[in-house]
């Protein structure tokens, strides 16, 4: 087995297999990235979030979360309501 011709073949095996393992993680690399820059454009494209308009019973309760803030102000500043 010390045969140099053996030591050759051994190596130039190891590195066709190792670039071949590498070419693979690559292409797989690129499509994951081609993947990913699609999933980007569609989520992009036209899907803008709407807001509803509040409903009466939003803003009413939104007036009276507005109303105990005042008072709770006016308490800490020492105002008598």
């Amino acid at each position: 087995m010390s045969d140099p011709v053996f030591y050759v073949i051994m190596a130039t095996a190891t590195l066709a297999g190792l670039a071949m393992l590498i070419a693979a993680t690559l292409n797989g690399w690129r499509g994951w990235l081609q993947l990913k820059q699609q999933q980007l454009r569609a989520d992009g494209e036209g899907h803008l979030p709407r807001i509803a308009a509040p409903s009466a019973s939003a803003r009413i309760e939104i007036a009276d979360l507005k109303e105990r803030i005042r008072k709770l102000e006016a308490i800490a500043a020492g105002v008598d309501l």
